[in-house]
């Protein structure tokens, strides 16, 4: 459990890391909506800071607003279903110069306050904030290249040859613990309370699934991914910063439904979040997370012998599991639509984690979600075979 000295810190790396990600944006392009079924990108330039202010100084503190306005105009993102895509325009929300005016008063207002923040409500801001700049990263992802401004360390990743296909792990029968219980440390509602269920043996697939292995489904008609993009017979990877040649030995980003078909055309299956945490070795001290590359690496880099390789990092994984509520569920007084709006049936469970990823979500217990066509994430599956 972190100090709320340490929790303050991490509030400061937080705002450094979402301020470095808007910098990326041409100025000219913040009124641009990349993705169709989000908000336009001024709307999380602003909604980072309205987020800390409703919950830290109205919530927790009942400070009176300054501009209740933007409190309300920037608490909430988007989720739509298929085909009721927002239809705002630009000229509907307020110009730069006063988020940015409306941001900095409420980082002054909270940093005073700040020491009479409880502990709980530090760390939802913080993983708040850390949760954004991976979806900001989503978002700015498809961002046409002339609007964004490469970074020194926006090079290609590494390579490595591409890894055998059919290596497959023994994962013995056994329980598996989901969830956590409250003298753990902080964690999101969805996280609670913990549950052990028991899961059969099976085995799984040492490393993702790679492009080269998705590319021969492709040619035999399947969809391709909506990451790859054909050029005179040869796929590209459509890069944070630029393409490249599709690099075979990195993980394949597609939807649940594309790995699903995947599966079946293999005869086998997706892991279940339960199959996730028994394949599952403690989280690693290094990987491809906590933003250390923009983009994929291949799959068998830091690999442990006889384990499944990056079960985090390198790319969230589908499984088959729909999100749902642990027994004793209760939500967030403070923040009551995080999870439970999404226990509809429509959203899957994702484990591990991303580039893009901080290293605060790496716990065993973290649950990530999304609908299942949803295809601009960075959302990788490997094979189980009962």
């Amino acid at each position: 459990m972190r100090t709320q000295t340490e929790v303050v810190r991490a509030i400061a790396e937080a705002r450094t890391h979402t301020d470095e990600l808007f910098r990326l944006v041409r100025p000219d392009s913040l009124y641009e909506r990349p993705i169709p079924e989000r908000h336009r990108m001024i709307f999380y330039l602003g909604h980072l800071e309205a987020f800390d202010w409703n919950l830290i100084a109205r919530y927790s503190l009942d400070i009176p607003s300054f501009h209740a306005d933007f409190d309300r105009l920037f608490a909430f993102g988007i989720d739509p279903p298929a085909g009721q895509l927002p239809c705002d325009q630009p000229s509907d929300w307020p110009g730069m110069a006063e988020v940015e005016q409306y941001n900095q008063r409420t980082r002054d207002a909270i940093d005073r306050v700040i020491d009479d923040v409880p502990d709980q409500l530090l760390h939802v801001a913080v993983e708040h904030r850390l949760m954004h700049a991976e979806t900001f990263a989503y978002i700015l992802h498809q961002l046409a290249y002339d609007r964004k401004i490469a970074p020194p360390d926006s090079g290609p990743p590494p390579t490595a040859p591409r890894p055998p296909v059919s290596a497959m792990i023994d994962i013995p029968a056994g329980p598996a613990r989901l969830g956590r219980t409250p003298d753990e440390g902080f964690g999101w509602d969805n996280e609670f309370q913990a549950v052990t269920v028991e899961v059969p043996a099976f085995s799984v697939s040492k490393y993702k699934v790679t492009n080269g292995e998705y590319l021969e489904f492709v040619r035999q008609g399947a969809q391709p991914p909506f990451f790859w993009r054909e050029e005179r017979g040869h796929w590209l990877y459509r890069g944070m910063f630029s393409e490249t040649p599709l690099a075979l030995d990195a993980p394949v980003y597609v939807t649940l439904r594309q790995a699903q078909a995947f599966a079946q055309w293999r005869g086998a299956q997706l892991l279940s979040e339960a199959q996730f945490h028994r394949a599952a070795c403690h989280p690693p001290a290094s990987g491809n997370f906590h933003f250390r590359h923009w983009d994929p690496v291949p799959v068998q880099l830091g690999e442990i012998p006889g384990a499944p390789a990056q079960m985090f990092g390198n790319g969230w994984e589908w499984t088959s599991s729909v999100f749902a509520p642990f027994p004793g569920f209760e939500p967030f007084p403070f923040y009551t639509n995080y999870s439970e709006p999404f226990f509809d049936g429509d959203h899957y469970v994702l484990k591990g984690a991303s580039p893009r990823t901080a290293s605060c979500f790496l716990r065993m217990s973290f649950r990530n979600w999304f609908r299942p066509s949803y295809p601009y994430l960075y959302a990788t599956f490997r094979l189980v075979q009962q």
